[in-house]
């Protein structure tokens, strides 16, 4: 007894400062609660119009959209119940408010709503403030000066590259076509993309595809995309104080910095060499006009050009989007055409029509594939690569059944909720490419079919996918069989791109063409 009143004693005895600070801690906690609290009151009375899925107290629908490949299936059947939107819960505080019908996607995509920095500050810490996350005139100004490195005079020259790296892609296949095993594709597909945007963007021959994981800025660009993805997946991971203590958060770093490196020298490098020219045609009269030459030579009204910052920002945001959604793309076409021989067959029956013995793709050839561009559209319709995008009201947005959101609510466009939105879609899980005939298309929507979003903030690198994507397939079709694997079926998660997450698995077999 006389050691437990010691005790107490001693306690009471603190010095002033430390009691201060105790009670600092707690009102700065009591503060904090306070706060979240009045949020959550403020989400409940934003959606309160909006009825949702049942929500636990603490865990609201996590539970239910965890990555066990079922998420997908889940928010689909919601979607049934609750037309056109309807509130997810993650976590007691914070509300997606979840958009699935092309009718109240076409509000949001046609307003000036800003993107939702909550989800978009992870990428930033790598990227930057690229086109992706910039805001308001900054964004407006880069995306004015950027438009321009994807005219299609500056994508013709792009054609021979995407078909010099897809056949590089397909002669390390070429051991696979031999036996009767299933292998994983989405790897290689995004060696191949990823080499692609190098050479394309950058002039760069990387040799990335044969050096795979001992390239260095290669590893660290694979390495920065999985660890966005784990973050965004991990609630703790959220806290940039939890994120930066952890094994994680030191591994982002090390990585960062190898892709920061690179970047540096690239532009350093191509600055020396354009110190000669400084006007674009001189230096297209001379050699094929790259997006690094549009950035740094880029002008506005008053003839001011990019800071360093910004331009090593759009270089690593393209290096972002540009190789990882359209290998989700890519993977998910020849996935689909495996899965039906009948498209498959038509389709390469067209290519070897246009190609017509040629072993390169020309520009002119790209608009002669009406049949293999409505499977690839079909594809991105079942299997978008960017399954989701997000903004947040800056004001009250009204939909077009009269239903209004407050300032301050966070949306989620579902792309993938939209593509399979029953309403719009006939029998919406079934792979059928003549829904993209011109007369059928004419019935829907506009915004019924949104891979690359739309409005003023949709993908400013769509024709420069679309190019690869049908490059990529049409290639692809003229060596190789297609054929699917009954045992592997996608289980299909939303990170930032679309993934399984058992991969993405066919067979392939030599086309013998007479």
């Amino acid at each position: 007894m006389e050691s437990a009143a010691e005790l107490v004693k001693s306690h009471l005895c603190w010095p002033p400062t430390l009691h201060v600070l105790a009670l600092l801690g707690l009102a700065a906690a009591g503060y904090a609660f306070t706060g979240l609290l009045a949020q959550r009151r403020a989400a409940l009375r934003g959606v309160e119009s909006f009825p949702g899925p049942p929500a636990h107290w603490l865990f609201g629908n996590a539970k239910q959209l965890k990555q066990d490949g079922k998420a997908f299936d889940r928010t689909l059947k919601w979607g049934e119940s609750y037309p056109y939107a309807f509130p997810l819960w993650f976590g007691p505080f914070i509300c997606l408010f979840n958009i699935h019908h092309p009718d109240y996607v076409k509000t949001l995509f046609e307003s000036t709503v800003p993107k939702d920095t909550f989800i978009f500050s992870f990428l930033e810490q790598w990227i930057g403030e690229g086109l992706l996350v910039s805001q308001g005139q900054k964004w407006f100004r880069h995306r004015r000066l950027l438009t321009p490195g994807f005219h299609f005079d500056v994508l013709k020259p792009y054609i021979n590259l995407m078909s010099d790296s897809t056949k590089t892609m397909l002669d390390k296949l070429e051991k696979y076509a031999s036996g009767n095993e299933s292998f994983e594709l989405f790897e290689p597909v995004s060696l191949m993309s990823l080499d692609t945007i190098l050479k394309c963007a950058f002039s760069d021959n990387s040799n990335c595809q044969a050096e795979s994981g001992r390239n260095t800025y290669i590893q660290a660009v694979y390495d920065l995309s999985n660890l966005i993805s784990l973050r965004l997946r991990m609630f703790p991971y959220h806290s940039d104080f939890l994120f930066y203590i952890s094994p994680h958060g030191f591994r982002f770093r090390k990585a960062r910095r190898v892709a920061y490196r690179h970047t540096v020298e690239v532009l350093r490098k191509r600055k020396e060499a354009l110190k000669e020219e400084n006007e674009l045609d001189r230096i297209g009269a001379k050699r094929n006009l790259d997006f690094l030459d549009i950035l740094l030579l880029a002008r506005d009204e008053k003839q001011q050009g990019l800071a360093d910052e910004d331009i090593r920002a759009e270089v690593d945001t393209f290096m972002f989007e540009g190789h990882d959604t359209t290998a989700s793309g890519l993977s998910f076409i020849l996935y689909s055409l495996a899965c039906h021989p009948e498209h498959q067959k038509l389709c390469r029956e067209e290519i070897l029509q246009t190609l017509d013995g040629k072993d390169t793709f020309a520009w002119e050839d790209l608009s002669k594939m009406p049949y293999t561009t409505m499977c690839i559209k079909e594809s991105l319709r079942l299997y978008p690569p960017v399954p989701a995008t997000s903004r947040v009201t800056t004001k009250p947005m009204t939909f077009c059944d009269g239903r209004t959101l407050p300032k301050g609510c966070h949306l989620l466009a579902s792309v993938f909720g939209i593509h399979r939105n029953a309403a719009i879609w006939e029998n919406p899980h079934v792979f059928d490419p003549l829904r993209f005939l011109p007369e059928n298309v004419s019935k829907r929507p506009p915004h019924a079919f949104v891979p690359f979003g739309a409005g003023p903030r949709n993908c400013i690198g769509q024709n420069f996918a679309m190019n690869e994507l049908k490059v990529a397939t049409a290639l692809t079709l003229k060596r190789y069989q297609l054929i699917e694997d009954p045992t592997q079926k996608p289980k299909l998660i939303g990170r930032v791109v679309l993934h399984s997450i058992n991969g993405i698995h066919i067979k392939i077999k030599p086309v013998h063409t007479n």
